[in-house]
């Protein structure tokens, strides 16, 4: 606490900081929250012949926010993998990984840093069909690449280690990074995975199509089924708030802290004012009943004790004020009690 009460810079700081990262852990746990609730909400449908009668009753031939469950299928050409015999695909994505050792000049230590220098994605048009073999009912993914989890598969993927001649290592340790190597990855998402999608399913003309929806919710390709991408969502929910609750009572306890140190001040400010009103009234009835015992008696006692008589001069301001166990009494440095100016030397003052 600062001299007048009021909390310090760093107490405010503190204060202001935490509230802060509280509301923003509120903020993305309401939004993971809206996530889950809509994913719940979501209206499940069977990938079969039933399907197009389904969504010519739907308003608009629309589900707005469909979960709809079938096995990864080519439209046309499938994409091959380019390390991998006789793998086949929809979705490729070629991934160059840089990994390298970085020197922290705070905590003087080498750190791991990795960076994508190079990524390719290819896609090629791709159904969802019934696990069943000769159904005809098809689903048309559309802009896939677009969902928030895309389930890939890791098809091939081999470490490249960087060659480094002694000056080289030499060099990387005075600029203060050492590569360790590149890391060439392939994903694939197979021909015949099973996915779970969440979205919008619409009837446009003879085609059905599952495409991102418009109400901001999010758009899943997943592999797992949708009881676990529920519960995982749920479990996200779960961290989230646990968190926000945590830094919620951080917050709470710096501002019983800071309010309960204003109410030691308070207090202690009454305490004072209390004891200076009482040391008041005590003086102004001891000068009561002095000027009832004689007013000459008063005039000549010292002002501090108001019992012994005045005994000395302060110079240079010449008050004649106090006896010689109060001069003495005084704190160092020695102030006139009536004009508080320095006290330079004392002549003591003798009654006839």
């Amino acid at each position: 606490m600062e001299g007048g009460g009021r909390p310090s810079a760093a107490q405010a700081v503190l204060l202001a900081a935490s509230t802060a990262l509280t509301a923003l852990l509120y903020s993305v746990y309401r939004q993971k929250a809206r996530v889950a609730r809509g994913l719940e909400g979501a209206r499940r449908v069977r990938l079969d012949a039933d399907l197009r009668a389904v969504l010519l009753e739907a308003p608009g031939r629309c589900v707005p926010y469909a979960v709809i469950e079938g096995v990864v299928r080519s439209v046309k050409e499938t994409l091959s993998s380019q390390f991998v015999e006789n793998c086949k695909g929809v979705i490729q994505r070629l991934t160059l990984q840089e990994h390298k050792m970085v020197w922290n000049r705070t905590t003087h230590l080498w750190n791991d840093y990795e960076k994508i220098i190079h990524q390719r994605t290819n896609t090629a048009p791709f159904d969802l069909v019934p696990q069943e073999e000769g159904a005809s009912v098809t689903v048309r993914v559309m802009k896939p690449l677009d969902a928030a989890e895309l389930s890939l598969e890791t098809v091939y993927e081999k470490f490249h280690p960087s060659v480094q001649s002694f000056t080289d290592v030499i060099g990387h340790y005075i600029s203060g990074e050492r590569p360790k190597g590149i890391q060439e990855t392939e994903q694939m998402l197979k021909v015949g995975t099973a996915l779970t999608g969440v979205g919008e399913l619409v009837l446009d003309n003879a085609t059905i199509k599952l495409q991102p929806p418009k109400q901001g919710m999010p758009y899943y390709l997943s592999a797992m089924d949708f009881d676990s991408l529920l519960q995982k969502q749920e479990s996200n929910v779960r961290f989230w708030k646990i968190l926000t609750v945590v830094f919620g009572f951080a917050t709470c306890a710096v501002l019983f802290f800071i309010l309960r140190k204003q109410y030691q001040h308070h207090r202690e400010r009454q305490h004072l004012k209390q004891m200076q009103d009482e040391f008041r009234q005590a003086q102004e009835r001891l000068m009561r009943e002095m000027n009832a015992e004689g007013g000459e008696t008063l005039k000549n006692a010292c002002i501090i004790c108001l019992s012994n008589t005045k005994a000395c001069v302060f110079l240079e301001c010449g008050h004649v004020c106090s006896c010689n166990e109060c001069y003495w009494a005084l704190p160092e440095p020695k102030k006139c009690p009536i004009c508080r100016q320095a006290i330079t030397r004392v002549v003591p003052l003798y009654n006839s």
